[in-house]
């Protein structure tokens, strides 16, 4: 297909005008099949919606495929979750406060304890921030590491994770 569609239109216009002003006469059937013969433009058309077809359906299949990856990715970084978890579970129960390989070194560290809401509903307003309403998470953190009772806030127990450096 050499020819761009846009020239291919204005050669069949052209033919499809002449053969109407030669013979005013002609029925829309034979006007078809003379235009037929003579220009490209239905299979140049042809051509065009095949390749939406395919453009179409690949782009299915590839939507298709990002979805699988989505779930894979969700997957790999649950399983990266767990690993981690279970390396820090290990290390806690066996005393090791580090682990030294030839690529990497593993350390055990504490975790300061976080907050941990129990419901925001009963934690008072000065804790929220205006505008909207917001709670002021660090606020309460911090008040409840020095110890002040906070109603609908405690702190967790905290807990254990690991350091990965590769150099």
């Amino acid at each position: 297909m050499s020819k761009p569609l846009h020239v291919e239109l204005l050669r069949h216009q052209l033919i499809r005008d002449r053969l109407l002003a030669a013979y005013p006469d002609l029925d829309q059937e034979t006007l078809l099949d003379t235009l037929e013969g003579a220009s490209d433009l239905k299979e140049m058309l042809g051509a065009i919606a095949r390749a939406y077809l395919d453009d179409r359906a690949f782009a299915a299949a590839l939507k298709q495929r990002l979805d699988d990856m989505r779930i894979r990715l969700n997957r790999l970084e649950m399983a990266t979750s767990n690993k981690r978890e279970l390396i820090a579970a290990v290390m806690g129960k066996a005393t090791l406060r580090k682990v030294t390989e030839p690529d990497f070194t593993l350390s055990l560290r504490e975790v300061p304890r976080g907050l941990q809401l129990n419901d925001e509903a009963e934690i008072p307003e000065v804790y929220w921030l205006p505008q909207p309403a917001k709670l002021d998470r660090q606020a309460v953190l911090r008040d409840l590491r020095d110890d002040v009772s906070i109603p609908g806030a405690s702190l967790n127990n905290g807990g254990q994770t690991i350091s990965v450096r590769t150099q």
